[in-house]
């Protein structure tokens, strides 16, 4: 009996060692390393780290990636420069399936073609508080002037406690005081696994995660007609709902001009992401968040230039899609210029001075 059973795990660790072998062949996302390597608000990476990025099983839009001395996803490195544009947000901002040409901050700087640097300040899951925390960066060390935010339909919302999308500063979703809930270090485990190209495929591109397939071994999951799956996200808030959601958007922008360091910016410029089919997208809870949130950075000085009428015009004279593909919503290079185009036309107002 010892012996089919020494064979049998002798047979398995010979797969798992040639899978592991094949996959470093492979561009598989390799471990990125983040961590508060600069500051306690910022995650960043190691300054020179490489890493590699890629989609799904089959690896798509694999990229390589190289950390500059800030440890940012970044073609150069930054340092005081009062005529930088810093861009700032999320994985919209790093765009880590694009090629460098085609990121924002390389495109911005083309469409920009006066000579001034844009230094891209994006991390991946993150949300407007952050965004304020490295505005605050940009402030105090390169003694820029000029901003570009990039925001999602949902950057204020998860700029609440347990959002899943906060690094540092956030506020309590029920009180909507602010905190920190800053992300633990990698235990023992996670390190060693980082440097395996199996654990790192079955991690990144299968989004493998052992406690959901034991909660889906026991969890009996029946289909649903598609108008009850849907309901929810068009219908017409509740008035607590709305009131709700109004002093949650009127509490993250306070907390966020709150946050920028006593300098006017010259141009502080916020990109709002929208529905790319042409047709109204903005119903209920998510539609008054996003109008809500527009209304009050406006209210502050802010330019925002609204994405949702460039992409209605966009589809009323092309079916090109903007989104990197039906398997990733992120914006492709189309999607890019089309966005970073009205980031420059804002950049070129005359300046006014904006901020507290």
């Amino acid at each position: 009996m010892a012996r089919p059973i020494s064979f049998f795990a002798l047979g398995v660790a010979a797969l798992v060692l040639l899978a592991e072998l094949v996959l470093r062949l492979l561009p598989v996302s390799t471990a990125t390393m983040t961590g508060y390597h600069h500051d306690p608000d910022q995650l960043t990476y190691p300054p020179g780290h490489h890493w590699t990025m890629s989609t799904g099983w089959d690896l798509r839009n694999a990229q390589h990636l190289v950390a500059n001395n800030w440890g940012f996803a970044a073609d150069h490195d930054f340092g005081p420069d009062a005529r930088a544009v810093a861009l700032i947000g999320d994985s919209y901002v790093e765009a880590s399936m694009l090629a460098p040409a085609d990121r924002p901050a390389a495109q911005l700087q083309a469409i920009l073609g006066d000579g001034r640097p844009v230094f891209a300040l994006g991390t991946p899951g993150t949300a407007l508080l952050d965004y304020a925390q490295r505005l605050r960066l940009a402030q105090d060390r390169f003694g820029v002037r000029d901003a570009v935010l990039m925001l999602e339909r949902f950057d204020a919302r998860q700029a609440l406690c347990g959002s899943g999308n906060v690094v540092s500063r956030c506020l309590d979703p029920v009180t909507l005081q602010p905190r920190i809930e800053r992300l633990p270090p990698p235990g023992w485990l996670t390190r060693v696994l980082r440097h395996s190209a199996l654990a790192q495929y079955l991690k990144s591109q299968l989004r493998f995660r052992p406690a959901a397939l034991a909660e889906a071994m026991f969890t009996r999951a029946t289909p649903e007609p598609a108008a009850a799956r849907t309901h929810g996200a068009t219908a017409p808030p509740t008035a607590q709902e709305a009131a709700h959601t109004r002093a949650m958007v009127d509490a993250v922008v306070e907390n966020f001009f709150s946050t920028l360091a006593p300098v006017s910016m010259r141009h502080l410029v916020f990109v709002v992401d929208g529905g790319r089919g042409g047709a109204h997208q903005h119903d209920g809870l998510v539609g008054l968040e996003r109008a809500h949130l527009i209304a009050r950075l406006r209210e502050r000085g802010a330019l925002v230039q609204d994405m949702a009428p460039v992409y209605a015009a966009h589809a009323a004279r092309s079916q090109r899609s903007l989104a990197v593909g039906p398997h990733d919503d992120h914006l492709n290079p189309l999607g890019v210029q089309l966005a970073m185009q009205e980031a420059a036309a804002a950049l070129r107002l005359p300046a006014s001075a904006t901020g507290d």
